[in-house]
């Protein structure tokens, strides 16, 4: 197993994390994939309050095993639950007893996806919390999960010293959400930034469209659709752990495998090449032809356009259930929306767009597939769960 150094703290943690929110329903199956990924070298585990008996299968797992001092263990605080400082500590100690520790290593703030959500909790107090728990010695760093722009993420790394993050990134998500400009800030403030997402949930490794499959056939190179896809995220020197979600013991031992020989820095000219054309045949078998590079951005009403078609061109490649659950969280669930239908056709953004896209045009149609009669309901219904202020 290749480990990478945590410079905030000196922890050697494995370029390979478990994430853990599919563990398979049979605990004792669950165990061995825990257990071999332990004996192989994975020390960073990822659960989180919310993933479904996770926590709990996890600690007992941990602690019948005597594994718990061998691994990182990271879990997650859900913003949207917390309505005074008491719920804390509330929150909090439930997640110590499930995990069956009294500690945390890496202790999250789950899916930020704007400035207003952290803001409302240091209202709340959290900062003193988490200095009293560090304190302590019951959570040894805080962090954030995000789901967002671009921008609203540089606020956010800006807003208190964190000690790690996590984005969603991977090669076609390269300039989506907070993407390589996001990790590059992050790692240029000293904060290590985990990686969640490699695979887009499997879709970069799975039922592929015909034409990306293809071009990694006839790559010069053989590997997999997911070995392609985990080098060149773990080729960047800047990416500190990649959360993979295993819940098969073949999933495990390739990633394992491939943890092994990746190097900084190794992919060559011939292998961004490859992935270039994979990207393309993406691009070829979705609805809108962006690429991310936000020049459109910013939009005068405030539309987050890179993100809106991101959300469009997933209602092809995730389905548009997938999708939809996307464009609320990532566009919808802030202080200000960016959402599609704030367009109000003053094509400024056409005019900086270097692929020529009807940007103007393109924005209907993603509002007429995401904003029909139910989204003003769900958004609402959504806001207040997550206790977000219009």
């Amino acid at each position: 197993m290749n480990y990478r150094l945590n410079k905030v703290n000196g922890d050697e943690l494995s370029i390979l994390g478990f994430g853990c929110m599919r563990f398979p329903k049979d605990e004792v199956e669950t165990e061995k994939l825990v257990l071999y990924a332990i004996e192989h070298g994975v020390n960073y585990f990822d659960t989180a309050f919310v993933y479904k008996n996770s926590e709990v299968t996890l600690g007992r797992i941990l602690n019948r095993n005597n594994k718990r001092k061998e691994v990182k263990l990271a879990t997650k605080i859900p913003p949207y639950k917390i309505k005074k400082y008491d719920d804390l500590d509330k929150i909090f100690s439930q997640e110590l007893t499930r995990l069956q520790t009294d500690y945390v290593d890496y202790y999250f703030i789950h899916m930020i996806t704007d400035l207003g959500v952290w803001n409302r909790l240091v209202v709340l107090g959290i900062e003193k919390w988490f200095a009293e728990k560090k304190a302590s010695g019951q959570i040894r760093n805080v962090g954030f999960s995000y789901h967002g722009g671009r921008d609203e993420f540089v606020r956010i790394c800006d807003a208190y010293l964190w000690e790690f993050c996590m984005i969603q990134y991977n090669y076609l998500d390269e300039n989506n959400q907070a993407g390589k400009t996001g990790l590059k800030y992050a790692a240029s403030k000293g904060i290590p930034v985990m990686i969640m997402e490699p695979l887009r949930g499997g879709m970069l490794a799975n039922n592929l469209p015909k034409g990306v499959a293809k071009v990694f056939e006839e790559a010069p190179v053989r590997r997999t659709p997911a070995e392609w896809s985990f080098r060149w995220l773990w080729s960047q020197e800047k990416v500190t752990c990649v959360l993979s979600g295993m819940n098969s013991m073949e999933m495990l031992k390739e990633n394992i495998e491939i943890a092994k020989t990746v190097k900084i820095d190794e992919f060559t000219e011939g292998d961004f090449a490859v992935i270039e054309k994979a990207k393309k045949a993406f691009a070829d078998a979705i609805k809108v032809p962006c690429t991310g590079c936000n020049y459109c951005m910013p939009c005068p009403q405030g539309v987050d356009i890179p993100t809106c078609f991101s959300c469009y061109n997933n209602t092809v490649l995730e389905g548009k259930k997938a999708a939809l659950i996307k464009y609320v969280m990532q566009t919808s669930l802030k202080t200000r929306p960016q959402i599609a239908s704030l367009c109000n056709k003053c094509g400024q953004c056409e005019k900086r767009c270097p692929q020529n896209i009807k940007i103007r045009t393109e924005l209907q149609n993603t509002a007429k597939t995401f904003e029909k009669f139910y989204f003003k309901p769900i958004l609402f219904i959504a806001k207040r769960f997550m206790k977000i202020n219009s």
